[in-house]
């Protein structure tokens, strides 16, 4: 009957269609008894109007129904949602990191991605993070929504029960990026995953760098490309001048690796022309040195790649 991916999917829907058939049979109940008094008692009828009062039975039903009607919901919703704060003790813990504007997973042997994949028919405990703005991870086809905010531990868990690649969405508009923000969530078998955990992939120079932005959510403000979003391009950024404002004025300064340094530690301090400040936070506790060097190194081979 109910189509869904999550231990969850089913309690939601019914939820949903119990609400919608109350509300259905309302609509066209109400709609209908409109009708009728329009026509029953309309002027040609009725050319002297009548005032109607004082009807103490007609009051209490149309009081005590929707008061009953009302509880239900509130029962049967209260009744599907208190399970979701009931984590299993063997639920395997991942962290959620929602920031503008992309989502990352942490996972409990260290492994960082930007996909979160799952093990099947098996619970997961997530983690909810945002070191900025309030976001909201949202996975439709499990019918599962929760907020992150900023300063304010929060979680989710649910078992996923079908295979296959879902859509995670933020269903909080958190700026100018927010319907960008997606990211996918692919569940297999636990023998598949289990091999996908624990498989170590050597990375070169480049792609460890590129990780690490990714994985910090810098690509969802700054493009690879060339052009410009929130922040400036990635791309030919190395060894390039940049005309930056600092105290009120302008200067240039050549994008080497101290700059680079200086701009995701203080990220304020040397704004560039043309993009606003006080939008990027400093990653001064975020990110480690050796970090810092991988996103460093990146951009020099990325500019003299392109050049």
């Amino acid at each position: 009957m109910f189509s869904g991916a999550s231990n969850f999917a089913e309690g939601v829907d019914s939820v949903f269609l119990f609400i919608f058939t109350i509300s259905f049979i309302f609509l066209f109940g109400l709609t209908g008894i409109m009708v009728w008094f329009v026509i029953r008692y309309n002027r040609k009828r009725h050319p002297k109007a009548v005032q109607i009062k004082d009807n103490t039975k007609l009051e209490l039903a149309w009081t005590i129904i929707p008061l009953i009607l009302v509880l239900f919901m509130f029962y049967y919703g209260y009744m599907a949602f208190a399970p979701t704060r009931v984590v299993p003790k063997d639920a395997m813990p991942v962290k959620v990191t929602g920031q503008m504007w992309s989502w990352s997973f942490e996972y409990p042997n260290g492994k960082k991605t930007t996909e979160l994949r799952l093990p099947l028919n098996k619970p997961v405990k997530l983690l909810l993070y945002s070191p900025d703005v309030i976001h909201s991870f949202y996975i439709p086809a499990f019918r599962i929504k929760e907020d992150l905010v900023p300063g304010k531990e929060n979680y989710m868990w649910f078992t996923p029960t079908l295979e296959g690649s879902f859509e995670i969405l933020c269903a909080e508009y958190c700026g100018l990026s927010h319907a960008f923000m997606e990211a996918k969530v692919v569940v297999v078998q636990d023998t598949a995953f289990n091999r996908w955990l624990d498989e170590v992939v050597a990375l070169t120079v480049e792609e460890a760098g590129l990780v690490v932005l990714k994985n910090n959510a810098c690509t969802g403000c700054h493009s690879l490309d060339g052009k410009p979003l929130i922040g400036p391009t990635f791309k030919g950024l190395f060894g390039s001048k940049r005309v930056v404002v600092v105290n009120g004025k302008e200067t240039t300064v050549v994008a080497d690796s101290a700059y680079i340094e200086r701009a995701i530690l203080e990220p304020n301090k040397e704004v560039v022309k043309g993009f606003n400040p006080e939008i990027m936070r400093s990653y001064k506790d975020v990110l480690k040195a050796n970090d810092i060097k991988s996103i460093v190194d990146y951009l020099e081979l990325d500019s003299k790649a392109k050049k």
